[in-house]
């Protein structure tokens, strides 16, 4: 077998015993998870991320090829930083390349981050050209407030922010409010012959949503086998036999664990158009927030687009949930144009 020929990083800096490789397969899986729990104790981002999820990502993995689209960087044989790149459709007609990935935080200040950012975009353009020409294309990083070396290199590459994702939390001690189920409507268990019509219904939904894209049959196989899959914790509203609103409830315990918490998300939450309007999902979100508490959890959270023209946000801050964190969507185009907002 003949070795791997070298990979060179324009504008890499001189470190002693520097290199790059490519993606080796699953062994690298827990190098990633170390990497990713050094940075998020240095950016101060809460999130427990294990083997296991990182290989449930890659067996879901959509427009990125592993082999191509990562590139990892090691000093000695230790693993220092490491990236991946992949793409994405928007309904609103416009495609993302996704650039992900984390630098150690004991190797940042060197100019390292610069000239694997500076790869990555590179390697998007390679990929951008093979793409569509008539397909407006940007680049699009998602980061919390608190990763300020992250943030200092997207504005030193000309990234502009254009929406904000807020993450709120509900203190279950404090008293809910009156939100009674409007008539017609009916909450039913969970059985597995809805998972798809509530998925479907989920999908139709969100295309109301800044940044969605519609679902696909990979989606859905990778919906079923995630861990936040809690379908016995979930809330749907039907009217006969249509889905009209739901929340996707459930439990992160590796996150409670390392956090010492007890907490449960109530997440994806979607309510149809017809059906809009009615006080639905709020009651499904008082349901949702006393059937915690009953299993003695003591806050639930849930993320909002801060710009979300359906009054979302307000809806969450009615029934008593607090602005914790933020998360900003900066962008830049390939070809000199504006990302809608």
């Amino acid at each position: 077998m003949k070795p791997e020929a070298q990979i060179v990083i324009p504008n890499a800096p001189v470190i002693p015993g520097l290199t790059f490789r490519h993606f080796k397969g699953e062994v690298d899986f827990p190098k990633m998870a170390a990497l990713i729990a050094a940075c998020k104790v240095a950016d101060k981002v809460e999130r427990s991320v294990t083997v296991d999820d990182i290989a449930y990502q890659f067996r879901h993995l959509v427009n990125c090829d592993p082999q191509t689209d990562m590139l990892f960087a090691e000093v000695n044989g230790q693993v220092i930083a490491y990236g991946r790149v992949w793409w994405k459709d928007l309904n609103e007609g416009i495609r993302l390349f996704c650039p992900t990935g984390s630098l150690h935080p004991d190797w940042r200040g060197k100019g390292l981050g610069s000239a694997l950012w500076e790869a990555a975009e590179e390697h998007i353009r390679t990929m951008a050209a093979r793409h569509p020409k008539e397909t407006p294309k940007f680049i699009s990083v998602s980061t919390f407030d608190t990763e300020t070396a992250l943030i200092t290199l997207l504005k030193k590459y000309g990234y502009t922010p254009i929406r904000y994702e807020t993450h709120m939390v509900r203190d279950l001690s404090e008293p809910f409010i009156e939100a009674p189920m409007p008539p017609g409507f009916e909450v039913r268990p969970v059985k597995p012959e809805h998972y798809r019509p509530i998925f479907d219904a989920s999908n139709e939904a969100f295309r109301d949503h800044w940044g969605a894209h519609e679902a696909t049959e990979e989606d859905y196989k990778a919906h079923l086998d995630a861990k936040e899959f809690c379908p016995e914790l979930w809330k749907v509203a039907w009217v006969g036999d249509q889905v009209a609103s739901a929340i996707h409830n459930y439990i992160d315990k590796d996150e409670n664990r390392e956090y010492l918490r007890k907490r449960g998300y109530t997440e994806d939450i979607i309510t149809r158009r017809p059906w809009r309007k009615l006080g639905v999902a709020r009651s499904l979100l008082v349901q949702s927030m006393k059937m915690f508490k009953e299993m003695g959890y003591t806050e639930t959270a849930l993320s909002v687009d801060s710009q979300n023209l359906s009054g979302a946000f307000r809806l969450y801050e009615g029934v008593g949930y607090r602005k914790v964190r933020q998360q900003t969507i900066y962008t830049k185009s390939l070809y000199g144009k504006t990302a809608s907002r």
